[in-house]
C-alpha cells in the first residue's frame, strides 16, 4: 500500500466495499470469497430477499438491503425468480442468523456460496443509503476474504475501470436461449406452484387445449412470477428469448406480445429490440411490457429513457394513476426494481401517461393511442410485494382477442 490515508481494517473485518470514489465500507464478509465490481443500489423491501437476490433485473448490481434482517428465514428452492442469483452480492446490517422459518433448506450465508455471491454484514447501511441519496448510485467492487487481507489499490483501480449500466445490454446475458411453454400458477401454502391442467380442474373455467389466448413472452430478463400471472390470469404462455425476431414471433401465432423485465440500459437493448416491438405495433399485435418491456414499448412510441440519479428499488413504492374512468387518482402501493426511467418530458402526442411515481414524479405507465399497448414501470406480479397491481394482467388477457 502506497497510499497511507487510507485507514487500516477493523479488528475482525473480512468484507470490504470500495467505491469508485475512494470511499471504504468495512465489514464482516460471508457467502462467497473474491470480488465482484457493479453499481451500488439499495432496495427498502422487508421480505423477499431471495426473490430480490435472484432477479435478473439486478444482474451487475451490489444491492444494500436497509431492512437490518436478512437472511433470518433462511432460504429454499421455491422463493426462487430464477436459475441462480443475478445480483452480484448484498450488503446488510445485522449478521446473518440461523433460519427461524419451517420452509428453510439451506441458510442464507450458504446459499450465498453455493451461488457464488458475496455478502458483507455490520455495515450502517443507513449511512450507505444516504450516500446514495446524496451522491448517487457508485460503482463499487464488493470483497470477502476470511483472512482479511485486500490489495485495496487494486480493488479502487478495479471500480475506476468499469463503465457502469449507462450503454450496458445485459438483457442478451440472463435470457433464456430456448424458446418454451411456461404451465405453472402462483405459489400456494402447501401446494407449491400448480400445474396448469391442475388449476383447470380446480376453476373449471378454461380448457388448456386450446380457450385460452396465447401469449408470447418475450424474456429480456423475466422474473418467473411474471409468467405465473399471465397463467392465473388467463393466458397460455410461450416464452422466447430476447433476441428473437418479429417472424419468429409471428409464426408463433400469438394473440398478444409480453415483453419482460430485465436489466441494462434500455437505449442498448434496443438496438435490437426496440424494431421488433415497432413491428408487433404496425400489426397492431397487443402488447403489454412491464420495467425494461415498458421503457422499450416508449422508445418504439418515440419517447427516450434517461438513467436515475438513485433509482427506484423497493416493495413499498405508491403510484398515481392518472387515466379516465372510476379508477382516476386511485393510489397503488407497488414493487419497484429500476436505475433507467422513461422521461415523461419526451412522451410524443400519440403517447398517454397513465401513471406516475408519488415519490418522484417519475413516468411509471404508458398507453398508446389508437393501438392495443400499454407499460408499467413497476412489478405488478409481486414477488416480493404487494398484490394491488394484478389487474394489469387480467386487463391484458382480457383484451387479446
Amino acid at each position: 500500500m502506497t497510499d497511507t490515508s487510507i485507514p487500516a481494517a477493523p479488528k475482525g473485518a473480512t468484507g470490504i466495499l470500495v467505491l469508485a470514489d475512494g470511499s471504504i465500507v468495512w465489514g464482516r464478509g460471508f457467502g462467497a470469497t473474491g470480488s465482484a465490481v457493479g453499481e451500488v443500489c439499495f432496495n427498502t423491501a422487508m421480505t423477499g430477499y431471495q426473490e430480490v437476490m435472484t432477479d435478473p433485473s439486478y444482474a451487475g448490481q451490489i444491492i444494500t438491503f436497509t431492512f437490518p434482517h436478512i437472511g433470518n428465514v433462511g432460504t429454499n428452492d421455491e422463493d426462487v425468480e430464477a436459475d441462480t442469483a443475478h445480483a452480484l452480492g448484498c450488503i446488510v446490517r445485522e449478521d446473518v442468523t440461523e433460519p427461524s422459518s419451517f420452509r428453510n433448506s439451506q441458510p442464507f450465508d450458504e446459499w450465498m456460496a453455493d451461488q457464488g455471491r458475496i455478502g458483507i454484514s455490520g455495515v450502517d447501511t443507513r449511512a450507505l443509503t444516504r450516500r446514495i441519496r446524496e451522491a448517487g448510485a457508485p460503482n463499487a467492487v464488493i470483497a470477502h476474504d476470511p483472512d482479511g487481507q485486500f490489495d485495496i489499490d487494486e480493488l479502487l483501480a478495479k471500480a475506476r475501470d468499469w463503465a457502469g449500466l449507462e450503454g450496458m445490454d445485459l438483457a442478451s446475458e440472463v435470457t433464456g436461449h430456448q424458446t418454451r411453454i411456461w404451465d405453472s400458477g402462483v405459489w400456494h401454502l402447501g401446494h407449491g406452484y400448480a400445474a396448469m391442467e391442475q388449476m383447470e380442474s380446480q376453476s373449471g373455467n378454461r380448457d388448456l387445449t386450446g380457450e385460452r389466448p396465447h401469449v408470447v413472452a418475450i424474456d429480456y430478463g423475466a422474473k418467473r412470477n411474471i409468467f405465473r400471472n399471465l397463467v392465473k390470469a388467463g393466458a397460455k404462455v410461450t416464452v422466447v428469448p430476447a433476441q428473437t425476431s418479429f417472424e419468429e414471433i409471428m409464426a408463433l401465432e400469438p394473440a398478444g406480445v409480453f415483453l419482460s423485465n430485465g436489466p441494462g440500459d434500455p437505449a442498448a437493448t434496443g438496438k435490437y429490440a426496440v424494431p421488433v416491438i415497432k413491428a408487433l405495433l404496425d400489426r397492431d399485435v397487443p402488447i403489454f411490457g412491464i420495467c425494461l418491456g415498458h421503457q422499450m414499448l416508449a422508445l418504439a412510441a418515440g419517447a427516450k429513457t434517461i438513467k436515475m440519479f438513485q433509482g427506484h428499488r423497493g416493495a413499498n413504492h405508491p403510484v398515481q394513476r392518472h387515466e379516465d374512468g372510476p379508477d382516476d387518482g386511485k393510489v397503488e402501493i407497488t414493487s419497484m426494481n429500476h436505475g433507467f426511467a422513461v422521461d415523461g418530458e419526451t412522451l410524443p402526442d400519440t403517447v398517454i401517461e397513465t401513471h406516475k411515481s408519488l415519490f418522484d414524479g417519475s413516468n411509471c405507465g404508458i398507453e398508446i393511442v389508437g393501438k392495443r399497448a400499454f407499460g408499467v414501470q413497476y412489478h405488478p406480479e409481486a414477488s416480493p410485494g404487494p398484490q394491488d397491481s394484478f389487474y394489469l394482467f387480467e386487463k391484458f388477457v382480457r383484451g387479446l382477442a
